[in-house]
Order: C-alpha cells, then sequence, then structure tokens
C-alpha cells in the first residue's frame, strides 16, 4: 500500500492494518478478525499527534530477528509477525514502535525535523529511513544510531510526499514540483511538472522488459503515479533515461482527492497494472490498464466500490459508509477494504468482479464503538484456595486482602505496657513527648496544608499523617486537596485508597467521597497511563463485587419495608390490656423489659415468682405492643444491620451508591 499516509497494510502477508487516526493515536488492527492488535497514545500525544506512519520492511524485519536469535538477549519467535512501525508526528519527532513488544522502540529527535513530518519511507535493504517535513527538508535516518545520516532541502515549500525507487538507488520526492533524487550522491536527477496543488501521494511502478538478456538498469520501464489535494487526476509519469520530457503520460479520472493507492505489479509488458483508488470520499476506483506510453485522454475506473448500510423501511435511506484503506491480495483477484470509522474499522476481503462497472455492497455497521481491548484483569487466574482459608474482603480473586492496618498493632503494644505497670525508660518518655509535640504542630497546619501533608504521608507510609488527611469528611476541603496535590501522587493515593476501602466498613463511607473526587479531577491524567488496567485492578474488582452485593440488598430491603409496613397495619388483640393499669407493678414491668432485653430464657420464671397467670398475660400482651413500637421506631436500623450482616461491610451510604452507578 502507499505507505507514509493515514494506513497502510503490514507488508508481505498484509496480517495486520495500522491507521493514524484523527485522534492522533496510532493503532493496528489484525486483518483476518479485526481486533485491536496495538494501540499507542503518544506521552505528548496532544501537541505530537501521529501524522503519518510506515512499516518497516519484511526483509529488514526478518534480518533484525535473526540478529536478536544470535543475541539470545530478547524473546525469540518474532521473526514471522510484522513489527517496527515508524510513526512521524505533527512536532517534527519520529518514533519507531514495536507492535510485538508493545513499547516504544526507540526515538529519532535529534537534528532532524523541526515542523510536522508529512511522509515516511523506509529503505528495502539498506536499513535507513527517509521523512519529510513542512520545514522543506528531507532527512536520512540511520535505524541502528538513531542519528541524522544527512539532511537536505528538498524543495521551496513544504515537502509532501516521498517514493523510493524499486531498485532502491533513486528517491521520488514532491512539493510543488516533484524530483527525482539520486540517493548516494543527493543530486537531481530529473524535475517533473507536478500539479496545480500540492502532492499528496506518490507511488512506483515497474515494467518488466521482455528482453531478458538485457539487465534492468532501474530507469527502463520506470513509471510512477502522483496525486494532489483536491484533484481528480492522478498522473501517471515515465522516468526516461533519454528523453528529457516533463509531463504525465497518462491520467486517470476519480470522483475526489485520491488519499490511498495499491497496485499490482506487472510481470511482462502484456500484463495490465491493476490499480485500486481510495477517494476522500469513502469510493475505491479499479483501473486496469497496460502501461505502453501516451493517452492523451484521462481514463475512466473500470470498476467503482462504494459501501452502504441497508435502508430499513420504506422511508429510510441508505448512508453511505466511507471507505478508508484498501489493499490487493496477493491472489491480485481479491481486495482487502477497510471502512468504516476511524477508531472501530472493519476489514473485510472482497472478489474482485470484472464485469460490473459499479458494485455497491450493503453492510451493516455499529454506531457505537467501543475498542475491545483485554484487560489484565481478566487474564488473572483463581488459584485453588484451601477449604479452612476465608477471603474476608473482595479484592483480586484468590488474593486476601488487607483487614488491618498496621497502626493498631503499635496502639496494644502501647496499651499492654501500661496494663504491666513498668514505666518507661525516659528515652522512651522523651521520645513519646516529641511525638505529642509534632501533632500538636500538625493541627496547627492541617487547614493550610492538606496536599503537603497528603503528599509527604504517601511518600514516607506515614499512617498518623494519612489518617488526619483521609478521615476529613468536609467535601470541600477534599476537594480543594485533590486539585492541589502534584500528579506522581494520584496513583499512590488510588492505591491507599483502595486499601482503606478494604478495611473498616465505617472508613468506606468517606474514602468514598476522595474516591470519587480524584477520578473526577484527574481522570483526563489517569487515561494517559499505559499501564492504568494493572494499577486499578484491584479497585475495579472492589467495586464491582460492592456492586453486585448492592443488587441482592436492595431486593432484602424491599421486602423488609413490605413486612414492616404489613405488621403496622395487621390489627392486634393485645389493644385492650392497654386499658388495663396497676400501679403495684409498674416497677416489676420496668424490669421486665429490661430482663427480657437481656435474656428471653429467665424472664418466665421472674414472672411465676411474683405474678399470677392473668396478670402474666396482661403483661405479656403489653410488651408485644411495647416490642412493635420498638419496631417501627428502630426499623431502619435492623434493615441496616441486617443488611451489612448480608454484606459483611456497610457500602449503602448514599456516597456509595453514586460511587457505583
Amino acid at each position: 500500500a502507499a505507505g507514509g499516509g493515514g494506513g497502510a497494510f503490514s507488508p508481505d502477508t498484509q496480517a495486520y492494518f495500522a491507521l493514524a487516526s484523527s485522534d492522533g493515536h496510532p493503532r493496528a488492527w489484525e486483518t483476518a478478525t479485526t481486533r485491536l492488535h496495538q494501540e499507542y497514545v503518544p506521552s505528548a500525544h496532544l501537541s505530537g499527534t501521529c501524522t503519518c506512519l510506515a512499516w518497516a520492511p519484511a526483509r529488514l524485519q526478518a534480518k533484525e530477528s535473526h540478529q536478536r536469535k544470535k543475541r539470545k538477549s530478547e524473546a525469540t519467535g518474532t521473526s514471522g509477525q510484522a513489527d517496527l512501525l515508524a510513526l512521524g508526528t505533527a512536532v517534527g519527532s519520529i518514533l519507531l514502535y514495536s507492535t510485538v513488544k508493545g513499547e516504544l522502540h526507540s526515538k529519532l529527535i535529534n537534528g532532524g525535523h523541526e515542523n510536522r513530518v508529512n511522509c515516511i519511507q523506509w529503505h528495502q535493504d539498506n536499513g535507513c529511513l527517509y521523512s519529510c517535513s513542512d520545514d522543506k527538508y528531507i532527512v536520512e535516518w540511520n535505524i541502528q544510531t538513531c542519528k541524522v545520516k544527512c539532511k537536505w532541502k528538498g524543495d521551496n515549500s513544504s515537502v509532501s510526499a516521498l517514493c523510493i525507487s524499486p531498485d532502491g538507488k533513486m528517491l521520488l520526492s514532491a512539493g510543488r514540483t516533484i524530483k527525482l533524487w539520486v540517493l548516494e550522491t543527493k543530486d537531481i536527477y530529473r524535475h517533473f511538472t507536478g500539479h496545480a496543488t500540492s502532492v499528496s501521494s506518490l507511488m512506483f511502478t515497474t515494467i518488466r522488459s521482455s528482453n531478458e538478456s538485457q539487465p534492468f538498469d532501474g530507469v527502463t520501464g520506470l513509471y510512477f503515479l502522483s496525486g494532489a489535494v483536491h484533484d481528480r487526476l492522478l498522473n501517471v509519469w515515465q522516468v526516461r533515461s533519454e528523453s528529457r520530457e516533463k509531463s504525465a503520460v497518462l491520467s486517470f479520472t476519480v470522483t475526489d482527492e485520491p488519499v490511498h493507492i495499491d497496485l499490482t505489479l506487472s510481470e511482462n509488458k502484456e500484463e495490465p497494472v491493476k490499480l485500486a483508488v481510495v477517494c476522500r470520499d469513502g469510493q475505491v476506483h479499479l483501473f486496469e490498464h497496460i502501461l505502453n506510453g501516451h493517452c492523451k485522454k484521462p481514463l475512466t475506473s473500470n470498476c467503482t466500490i462504494q459501501i452502504a448500510t441497508p435502508g430499513k423501511g420504506k422511508k429510510a435511506t441508505p448512508k453511505p459508509i466511507p471507505i478508508l484503506a484498501t489493499g490487493f491480495c496477493s491472489d491480485k483477484m481479491s481486495l482487502l477494504l477497510v471502512y468504516g470509522n476511524w477508531f472501530q474499522p472493519a476489514i473485510e476481503r472482497v472478489a474482485l468482479n470484472s464485469k460490473e462497472s459499479h458494485v455497491c455492497l450493503e453492510r451493516e455497521i455499529s454506531n457505537c464503538w467501543a475498542p475491545g481491548v483485554e484487560t489484565a484483569v481478566t487474564k488473572v487466574r483463581t488459584p485453588v484456595v484451601n477449604s479452612e482459608a476465608k477471603v474476608l474482603m473482595p479484592g483480586i480473586p484468590g488474593h486476601q486482602a488487607l483487614n488491618k492496618p498496621p497502626a493498631q498493632q503499635t496502639k496494644e503494644v502501647e496499651s499492654k505496657r501500661k496494663l504491666g505497670g513498668n514505666e518507661g525508660s525516659i528515652e522512651e518518655r522523651l521520645g513519646a513527648m516529641g511525638i505529642a509535640a509534632k501533632e500538636g504542630k500538625d493541627e496547627l497546619l492541617q487547614t493550610n496544608s492538606f496536599p503537603v501533608l497528603l503528599t509527604q504521608g504517601l511518600e514516607s507510609n506515614d499512617l498518623e499523617m494519612l489518617n488526619k488527611v483521609l478521615q476529613t469528611r468536609n467535601l470541600n476541603l477534599i476537594k480543594k486537596t485533590v486539585l492541589r496535590i502534584p500528579l506522581h501522587a494520584v496513583i499512590p493515593l488510588l492505591q491507599e485508597l483502595t486499601k482503606r476501602l478494604q478495611g473498616h466498613p465505617n472508613s468506606g463511607v468517606v474514602m468514598v467521597q476522595w474516591l470519587k473526587c480524584v477520578l473526577t479531577v484527574h481522570a483526563s491524567y489517569l487515561s494517559t497511563l499505559p499501564d492504568l488496567v494493572h494499577q486499578l485492578g484491584t479497585l475495579y474488582q472492589l467495586m464491582d463485587s460492592r456492586v453486585k452485593t448492592f443488587q441482592k440488598l436492595s431486593h432484602l430491603h424491599g421486602k423488609l419495608i413490605l413486612l414492616i409496613t404489613k405488621t403496622k397495619r395487621m390489627p392486634s388483640p393485645a389493644q385492650q390490656a392497654k386499658l388495663v393499669y396497676e400501679e403495684e407493678s409498674s416497677e416489676e414491668e420496668s424490669d421486665d423489659e429490661i430482663a427480657e432485653k437481656d435474656s428471653d430464657d429467665n424472664w418466665d420464671e421472674d414472672e411465676d415468682e411474683k405474678e399470677s397467670v392473668k396478670e402474666d398475660i396482661d403483661e405479656e400482651n403489653e410488651e408485644e405492643d411495647e416490642d412493635a413500637e420498638e419496631k417501627e421506631e428502630n426499623g431502619e436500623d435492623r434493615e441496616m444491620s441486617s443488611e451489612k450482616e448480608v454484606n459483611g461491610d456497610s457500602d449503602l451510604d448514599p456516597e456509595n451508591e453514586s460511587e457505583e452507578e
């Protein structure tokens, strides 16, 4: 495929398709399954967005993987996969990204471009990289040293496209004019007039001479194509050693500016060149032509391919789906089409039908896009746990959560010392006084320096400092603190909050307020971290398990409310007993109530000693009424306590509910 543009297929096998989408993130998909293979977010992706990309040639990658095997320091077995992807950015730097490792291989920065990189081309043999930029220069890079090998001025205006000749001896560059350079000397071999607007795409094609005894000189039978911005003509130029002709030999008409070109090379003069051109309007035009010199009239396409959604119903109209890129398969009889949106494109193989002049494919495409990246959490295997072991708190499956903070242990030791009655040494007492004095200072400081205290506490793991800051319930103070903490403290703070959420249920109420604040204030920073899934896996599992429990608890809550409301409405047979009141038994009644609360077993014995059977029944009725009233008053408390027993901690507070939703 025409490299250096917005999208490119991996060399030879076309196993992957890489795309520099409009948000500046390069992504690579597997062409067979349309599964997202890699996504790379550059560290300065807002300013240094990815503008162009190019896969390293298969030969170069095979050589590199062979060297790796010799070293044995790297993981072997990468030779079968497309690996290095060169990315040009808007700030002039070039990044080499390894798709096998999923990380940056190296950066080419020093002495290169000072402006936006427009196109990148790999040399197929010598391992060099060529790039052009808005700063008018062309740069030749040495990949091994990551340094500039040569830099020269390519045009008086910005250089927009590059292409290397099949024999690797010449370089074609395009700005306002098209120039052919001899790579060895960096001299101009030929000028071509070019287009009225700046050239956006260049591509070489060769015609092998029928006379095989004559060696290929790199120029005979060499043609190239050029497409330009807002130009509906795709020009074909012939590179001839004998003539000095500067105009195009023929041109193809397309419906809009060409954005992606692919072609099949012809093996002999009689075999036509097959050309697939993707236009900005989302259509693909297919051409077949034998390159044999001049043609005055522009050639029209043999076939046009479009994709649209099926119009459902009578009034519904089908909507066009734009095609983003295309590439010929190795059999030359089928095409790979990339269509849909930039974030989640669909990739499909379509067989070519030369008889039809216009093909419209009906495809369903979902409006919502969700990049399907396998999270690290799903890959955690739960180990076989002994039946005696108890996992008390939700966390990553199979890992027991921390229950007691180590601060409690030190308090227990101190209390044991006091119980023992042995007086501490002077040194210990002075130490205790020093701590008390430090606490007094902290109390004076805490209103103004919460962010400082929190940062220091996280760095030194000082539980006293952390408790002072994190136990505040003032929402305004929490927000101010979270806003002012430095970015490097965000992840440690989240980890500390996760640890505390697994602890005592009462602390969860306050911790959720902090958690909510951190996630809302620092969402943009967190989204830039590459290993965020791994770092916040425990927190996700914690929230997920509590959300699942919450549904069951809300069902239980509803059932309890129904039971309580029914008991309120039911007529009680003991209502008549309210009229019977005797002064003598008032003290006994109050004693009995206390006794009943303490133990139900002793109640009958006390009553037998003191009162008759009739009074006993009356008192029972009265106590039932009182119990019913107590239930009405304390209904909510009992629900909450029962819910806590089921859940294991109090996560039903309104703050927690909102966070989990």
